[in-house]
């Protein structure tokens, strides 16, 4: 029953696109029901593929069942064929009385009303409660455990968010030697699982594999050329192979066995005799002699220029850290609004976030329990939100609280003439437009190009007339080569060389 089998094949791959078709046709509301119409569609997508293939190997024929089975229905009496098929669906019927018959339609089509009520969604179980359907992180356990690192900086959470990808001493981050334990394996390993893990469940129709493994090319190519910050091959002499470590400043000394910057050279000369210092180096020289011997023995046995255990270790804390960095990129907006809700809750009362996860709450049973249609269109003045003062909504759909309205100045415009007198509500958003694209764009029209000195300017005629005026300064302050070379007369009097030949061509000298 070859044929059977491709024709259902094929009328399951029609009905796959047709429910993706339908569903992509809706686009819902709520966070929850557009994540859970993605992994509808992502499983879907998957179940094209499986069937596809099955059906490409039909196609395909290798053992030639489908040809004989083409060629038996195409030679002698087809009804003496017809009937054998029959009576086999009859057999088959007979031994299985109970088997389900599968409903192609029903089962792809979107689910409404009380079917909806009976099947649980995907997303309901996937996300934590801090996670909020995939619109902020949940990094409470990798916190605690770079909490428990030793000689680490102790951040809050708050802060981790900002720093949870800098992995350079400097930044809360540990020395290179302090990086080869199992505590910080782990810890790093853990932080790049729970990212991708995260990035998995909330972009369900991209190919989250492809991007890691693009990721992972990437390290491999600056690897192999070491080009890996904070992971450059250290010689047996101490130095680096890669260039020498960038400073803030230009009086500024890098110190190689502490890690660390120092202002200028003499503060670096006068820390050369510290406990701290000679421990490091100590422990320094210790790491590049058994690095060196190792690679020694390596080099004498089969293998000849291996790697080194010390090496593989560092590439493996590497590659975690560069997945790390690449995850966090990628997803920089919900690292920025994870940022933003924790400040938020943080300034809220236990009250206010007892009444804000009843709203959460109510939302998602809400749309888990449709009400009719009917009763809906009895319920629109029920349902319609009052809202007098014309506050703005919050994330659930209702108006903030007035005092948070006036907390943060809402009410107070803020016209910017550069931005073609857009008006900005609240002082938040009138400070933080500065650095946005608009204004930017605004001040290069008027033909302003450094623009991080025109912070707080929103007038056209007063951007210009400072700009007027920088420019007068420049070119005041510009150095006249004629006034940088002095000259003497047979008097001694002293006076610039330009002064000097004009006088000298007037013969008064």
């Amino acid at each position: 029953m070859l044929l059977e089998e491709q024709r259902f094949l094929h009328e399951d791959l029609e009905r796959l696109e047709q429910g993706i078709a339908d569903r992509i046709g809706d686009e819902p509301k709520h966070i929850r029901d557009r994540l859970a119409r993605d992994h509808q569609i992502a499983q879907f997508l998957d179940r094209i593929s499986s069937q596809s293939a099955k059906l490409l190997s039909i196609y395909r024929d290798a053992d030639g069942s489908r040809s004989r089975e083409i060629q038996q229905i195409g030679t002698g009496d087809p009804m003496e064929e017809f009937y054998k098929q029959v009576a086999d669906i009859k057999g088959f019927h007979a031994r299985y009385p109970n088997e389900p018959v599968e409903n192609l339609e029903r089962a792809y089509r979107p689910k409404k009303g009380p079917d909806a009520e009976s099947q649980p969604s995907i997303v309901d179980t996937m996300f934590t409660g801090e996670e909020a359907f995939g619109r902020f992180f949940d990094l409470h356990t990798c916190h605690e455990l770079y909490l428990n690192l030793p000689n680490v900086k102790r951040l809050s959470y708050l802060q981790y968010l900002d720093s949870f990808d800098n992995f350079t001493p400097g930044a809360g981050g540990l020395k290179r030697s302090e990086k080869m334990t199992d505590q910080y394996f782990t810890y790093v390993g853990q932080l790049s699982l729970d990212l991708e893990t995260f990035m998995r469940k909330t972009r369900p129709l991209e190919n989250v594999d492809k991007v890691v493994a693009d990721f992972d090319k990437e390290f491999e190519a600056a690897w192999e050329q070491d080009e890996v910050a904070d992971w450059k091959t250290e010689e047996p002499n101490g130095k680096s192979s890669g260039a020498t470590k960038e400073t803030s400043t230009v009086e500024a000394v890098w110190c190689d066995d502490c890690e660390r910057e120092f202002k200028n050279e003499n503060v670096y000369k006068g820390h050369l005799s510290g406990k701290k210092h000679v421990r490091a180096a100590a422990e320094r020289a210790k790491k590049l002699q058994d690095a060196s011997g190792e690679g020694a023995g390596t080099s004498n046995g089969a293998a000849k220029g291996g790697i080194s255990t010390n090496r593989l270790k560092e590439r493996a804390i590497a590659e975690r850290e560069f997945r790390v960095k690449r995850l966090a990129s990628a997803m920089s907006t919900e690292r920025s609004d994870t940022r933003v809700n924790v400040e938020r809750k943080q300034g809220m009362t236990e009250r206010e976030r007892q009444q804000e996860l009843e709203n959460l709450f109510n939302a998602t049973t809400t749309t888990l329990h449709p009400k009719d249609v009917e009763d809906g269109e009895d319920n629109d003045d029920e349902d319609r939100i009052y809202n007098p003062l014309k506050l703005p909504l919050a994330w659930d759909g209702k108006p903030i609280p007035f005092w948070l309205y006036k907390l943060h100045g809402l009410g107070v415009e803020f016209p910017c003439e550069i931005c073609g007198n857009f008006v900005y509500m609240g002082r938040r958003a009138f400070d933080k437009h500065f650095n946005e694209a608009r204004h930017i764009y605004g001040l290069k029209c008027l033909g302003i190009t450094n623009t991080s000195l025109f912070r707080d300017i929103t007038g056209i005629d007063e951007a210009l007339r400072l700009w007027e005026k920088i420019q007068k300064d420049k070119r005041k302050d510009k150095v006249d080569d004629g006034s940088v070379v002095q000259m003497e007369d047979a008097e001694g009097n002293v006076m610039p060389e330009k002064v000097y030949y004009d006088l000298q061509k007037q013969g008064l000298l």
